[in-house]
């Protein structure tokens, strides 16, 4: 399985984080094994868990079960960080691995992946559920209606985009990650990276951490970046770049030419982290 358009998340049961990933060409959830097994026995330690799943694993391919071949493996974030490769299993394999591990948690654990799926099945048919989800999870977190939906705006842009950069030749993450550096670069004179590090971000997501003014500006970059593309028909890496780097350069002049007339930097070093009071002016 590649880690193309993949959209990896944390979900919770009972209190027990369980990492997964929508895969968009079959339209199916992957599941982490190991995260699964730490519920299913109750067990605090990942190295446990890990344990128990490679104990299974091996009793399953000796009795013959085809179930262990149903498993795959993609790359996923681990506590401390990084990246490994972790097996993972959609949920019909999920279902037939909780058979195999005798648990009370069993039967609540099928309920939940039935509604985790409905759940995805309907935002599919209606995207509209899957925004008002993403807008009551920001409203959660106390940010202002406002705010929210410029984000939300802002989310549907950066689909657009990706989707021209997938259908034009970008196949893999590195490359989504170098155009995008490109565009907020000529926007914001600073790579994605170094703009978290100006906030005080660490593994947060950057966008979630804008005021106002940087989100509208970071939307107008990649918007006009899905113009220059659309309107050039450009193909491959190397055209994309141009585009992108042309999309970040109108909205970094946007910017400049916001500084100079109010004599304020749009940039700012808020993020959501913040005490209550810069919160508030970060919402507003």
């Amino acid at each position: 399985m590649t880690n193309e358009s993949r959209v990896q998340k944390l979900i919770v049961f009972k209190g027990r984080k369980i990492r997964r990933h929508w895969n968009k060409k079959q339209k199916r959830w992957y599941f982490s094994i190991v995260d699964i097994i730490t519920v299913l026995t109750n067990q605090l330690e990942h190295r446990k868990a890990q344990s128990y799943w490679t104990t299974l694993k091996n009793r399953l391919k000796e009795e013959g079960s085809e179930l262990v071949t149903r498993c795959d493996q993609l790359k996923m974030q681990a506590m401390d960080g990084k990246f490994y490769l972790t097996d993972v299993a959609d949920t019909e394999t999920v279902l037939r691995l909780i058979q195999s591990v005798p648990s009370p948690n069993a039967e609540p654990f099928k309920l939940w992946l039935a509604k985790v799926g409905r759940e995805r099945i309907d935002e599919i048919n209606n995207p509209e559920l899957a925004m008002e989800r993403m807008r009551s999870i920001y409203e959660k977190k106390g940010y202002s209606k406002e705010w929210i939906e410029k984000r939300a705006r802002g989310i549907a842009v950066r689909q657009d985009l990706t989707d021209e950069w997938g259908n034009r030749g970008v196949k893999n993450k590195l490359g989504y990650a170098i155009l995008t550096n490109e565009i907020m670069q000529g926007a914001f004179d600073m790579k994605v990276s170094d703009y978290k590090k100006f906030k005080g971000l660490s593994r947060e997501n950057l966008r979630d951490h804008m005021n106002d003014l940087e989100l509208i500006l970071t939307m107008l970059g990649e918007a006009t970046t899905t113009k220059f593309t659309k309107d050039r028909d450009s193909q491959g890496f190397p055209k994309l770049r141009q585009d992108s780097q042309d999309g970040g350069g109108v909205s970094g002049r946007t910017r400049k030419d916001i500084e100079e007339k109010s004599g304020d930097k749009v940039i700012s070093r808020e993020n959501y982290l913040s005490k209550p009071e810069s919160k508030k002016r970060l919402a507003g």
